[in-house]
């Protein structure tokens, strides 16, 4: 973060600050330009009214026959009244014949450039410093002039009457005063309003905004790695950031460090598993821990597992990492050179070491341990593998074993069994169930239909996803059982939501009676086949497409719609183009993955969305799981996207509005 740290007090300060300076600025201006209308106009007012008054009292000593000296003993009278106020009368070159002129007229007749102005008939103001006021006013001669100034015209200017003034004896009106005071208000408001929305936006919504798009972006993302770097100086969004990161540094902890051991956990080691190749992988398990849990309670279980922690840190060859895995399970990567034989003596030396270890608890009983362990070694399936050899060698009660291929074999025959049982297990117990990825077109942004996804619910309310059962399932002939589940489950969410949903079917699926008389039943009864669209795999194969466009044209009659799924995959892609009535092409996920990285993928994909438009059928784009993806099938005129950018499958389809 650039710069020094400031707080919302010392901006509302400084905005405030701001205001008082720039209004204060505005109403010095003001005032001085009301004080200038002052000086050039009431000044001018109040002159002229004060010089016609001086000018009717000599008038009116004139008409009485007062001679010059007379007069100038009216007008010294006169400056007696203020102090500060001067007056002095000029005669003109007209008068000065008839009566006789005075030296000091004549003088200022011809020097002073504002009487010689003010012969010639204008108005004449002088201001002097900004605080003395000389106001010069031609005296013109009239009408009734001419019965005494028999030799003036009309219009001559007889003489000039000067006062002189300090401005702070100026009255300003009442209505300049109002005007003055709305002006200052008026701005006062303007330039509050203008700093506060300026300040505003830049020092509060600005940075929150860039908060809530960082955090959403990590939300978006699921990666609890990331953090929110908001590049600001305000204290408050400061302590915000670093509120935020804290709790993200605490939740990435939980999520990849064990909170006993504090050793990094199972998520962890599968992310060092697949960034790295050629390691070697070491599982070593506590035996019959439970039973010791039980037994003697989760303090003691506890201790067991810190003090065996200590341990294998003795034991680890030179740049390796310990892991905590399950509940007593410890994992041993080795990120160096160490090769297989040298990394079994390891394994062979922790069990000869603490194999029937003696751990002491209370009252002096003690408790001996013994420990199992199963290697991997290469750059895939690590963990699995690992698991299975140590699976073995307890079944086989070994030591430890190392992971071959021959272990295959075996497994695969225990791993089908056990999975035919869950399966049947789930079948039983409801817990075959759908959830719902939203649809959305590329145009509005808006969610179209959901596409309804099998799932097997675990005892510990996690989801099974179909790529482990979905092929045992067929095998055993419980395949057919799993289908009809989830027609029935989608269908009633379809009848009590009236939104529109996607379901996989396959071939034999829609070869199948059974299957295909519920569908169309279901459709007669209660009328919602223009909400359902069936999404047949591409990458099936069908090898007779009779049976299939027989099925097609009974759903079609009922408004449903059908998409060939995981188009591109197949052997068969243009047979179904000519031999089946579709609306939709959902292309594979093996072609969007990478698309806004692989130029190859790019150019495969952009011809199927052009064929598909020449041909009236609209694409959909699956796995779209970043902004980068989304915003290249966007640009390639694909019409609706599918993936966990836009929308995670999920129980409940509200989620997903």
């Amino acid at each position: 973060m650039n710069g020094k740290s400031t707080t919302y007090n010392k901006i509302t300060a400084k905005i405030i600050s701001i205001m008082l300076i720039i209004t204060l600025g505005i109403a010095y201006v003001y005032s001085e330009y009301i004080k200038e209308e002052v000086v050039i106009n009431l000044a001018k007012q109040d002159a002229k009214k004060t010089s016609r008054l001086v000018f009717e009292s000599m008038y009116s000593a004139m008409q009485k026959g007062w001679d010059k000296n007379e007069i100038q003993e009216i007008v010294t009278r006169l400056n007696k009244v203020d102090e500060e106020l001067e007056i002095f009368v000029y005669r003109g070159e007209t008068v000065a014949s008839l009566y006789g002129d005075i030296e000091k007229d004549k003088h200022i007749r011809e020097s002073d450039l504002h009487v010689k102005e003010s012969f010639t008939g204008k108005e004449s103001i002088d201001i002097i410093d900004s605080e003395i006021i000389k106001y010069y006013f031609p005296v013109v001669a009239n009408e009734t002039c001419k019965s005494c100034h028999t030799n003036a015209k009309e219009g001559d200017v007889l003489g000039v009457i000067n006062i002189n003034y300090p401005i702070t004896e100026l009255k300003i009106a009442l209505k300049d005063i109002i005007k003055f005071f709305l002006f200052f208000m008026i701005s006062f408001t303007v330039i509050v309003f203008v700093l506060l929305l300026i300040n505003f936006n830049r020092y509060l919504v600005s940075p929150i905004q860039k908060f809530i798009d960082t955090a959403n972006t990590i939300k978006k993302s699921s990666d609890i790695t990331q953090r929110v770097e908001v590049d600001n100086n305000i204290n408050e969004i400061q302590s915000m950031q670093k509120m935020f990161n804290g709790m993200l540094d605490s939740i990435e902890h939980q999520f990849y460090y064990d909170s006993l051991t504090k050793l990094k956990n199972r998520k962890s080691l599968q992310i060092d598993l697949a960034k790295n190749h050629n390691l070697l992988l070491m599982i070593i398990n506590v035996d019959k821990f439970q039973q010791i849990n039980n037994l003697y309670g989760d303090a003691i279980g506890d201790k067991i597992l810190l003090e065996f922690k200590e341990k294998f840190i003795d034991f680890l060859p030179e740049d390796s990492t310990l892991y905590k895995l399950h509940a007593d399970e410890f994992g041993i990567i080795s990120h160096n050179d160490t090769d297989l034989k040298t990394f079994e003596k390891v394994a062979s030396h922790i069990i000869s070491t603490l194999d029937k270890y003696e751990f002491k608890i209370q009252n002096d009983e003690t408790i001996f341990i013994n420990l199992t362990i199963g290697i991997a070694f290469g750059s895939d399936l690590l963990l699995q593998n690992a698991d299975m050899a140590l699976k073995l060698a307890k079944k086989d009660k070994k030591h430890f074993l190392t992971y071959t291929n021959d272990m295959i074999s075996l497994n695969e025959y225990e791993n089908r069994l056990a999975w035919t049982n869950r399966i049947n297990e789930a079948i039983t117990n409801d817990k075959i169930i759908p959830l719902f990825q939203p649809i959305i077109d590329c145009k509005t942004n808006k969610i179209i239909k959901y596409e309804a996804l099998m799932r097997i619910k675990d005892n510990d309310n996690g989801f099974i996803v179909p790529s482990h059962f979905l092929n045992i399932s067929k095998e055993n002939k419980l395949y057919f059982k799993l289908t009809l589940i989830m027609l029935q489950k989608t269908f009633q969410k379809c009848k009590e939501s009236n939104l529109k949903f996607s379901i996989n079917l396959n071939k034999e699926d829609m070869t199948n009676p059974e299957i295909v008389n519920y569908i169309l039943d279901e459709f007669k009864k209660n009328n919602f086949g223009h909400n359902i669209s069936f999404e047949i795999l591409e990458s099936e194969g069908i090898e007779d497409f009779k049976e299939v466009a027989q099925f097609i044209k009974q759903v079609k009659t009922y408004g449903t719609t059908i998409s060939i799924d995981d188009f591109g995959t197949g052997y068969s892609n243009f047979e179904y183009l000519m031999n089946l009535d579709f609306d939709y092409l959902k292309i594979d996920g093996s072609m969007i993955r990478n698309i806004d990285k692989d130029e190859k993928s790019q150019i495969v994909t952009k011809t199927i969305v052009d064929f598909a438009h020449r041909i009236g059928v609209k694409t959909i784009a699956e796995f779209v799981s970043n902004k980068n993806i989304y915003d290249k099938v966007k640009d390639m005129d694909i019409d609706y996207v599918q993936g966990y950018y836009l929308g995670e499958p999920s129980l409940d389809i509200e989620e997903n509005k």
